[in-house]
């Protein structure tokens, strides 16, 4: 019997890693559960990723590049180098956040749920890290290493106390505290 070619395979099995975690948490994640999931032999999602972890980063990459693409994206960041003033790095983050937060909150919540799982997996600790290393390469494009680390811790805890207490996103607060880290 020959081989079917299936080039979109892996990029299936990683969306469907997606869909198990988020349906069912990490615990739900499994071989099995993600090769039913996508449709495919159980043979293929050991051979494109030969352990559970290494299906998390590549879940947990593809989850992080929303944010960081809306940012490189903004006209704000995008622009030549320099220095641009607090008040409108803390204007042009509040409103990335609040197009985040108007999306689907269980993306939001999968996301951050892969995110912290690095806090018991360490095999993932380094995409989180790349993450936090990759926004705060495009914030120092308009503010210093120490402000840019500042700005993307707080956006991370503002993030946090959102998803976890259940409330809504306060633009505002939001912007208020972003401009006050950055020196507006």
């Amino acid at each position: 019997m020959a081989r079917r070619y299936d080039p979109e395979r892996r990029e299936r099995i990683i969306d469907a890693a997606i869909r198990v975690v988020a349906a069912d948490g990490i615990t739900g994640l499994t071989h099995r559960s993600v090769a039913a999931e996508a449709d495919v032999p159980l043979g293929s999602t050991t051979y494109h990723f030969g352990s559970l972890d290494e299906l998390l980063i590549a879940a947990l990459r593809r989850c992080n590049e929303g944010f960081a693409q809306a940012v490189r994206e903004s006209s704000v960041f995008a622009a030549p180098s320099g220095q641009r003033c607090g008040a409108e790095l803390a204007d042009e983050l509040s409103r990335l956040l609040g197009e985040w937060f108007e999306g689907e909150r269980g993306a939001t919540e999968l996301e951050y749920e892969l995110y912290l799982a690095a806090l018991r997996r360490p095999a993932l600790r380094p995409v989180a890290a790349e993450w936090t290393d990759g926004v705060v390469e495009l914030l120092v494009r308009r503010t210093d290493p120490a402000t840019a680390r500042a700005l993307v811790a707080l956006m991370d805890g503002i993030c946090l106390q959102v998803l976890l207490t259940g409330g809504s996103y306060d633009a505002a607060y939001t912007r208020e505290m972003l401009a006050r880290v950055a020196g507006a």
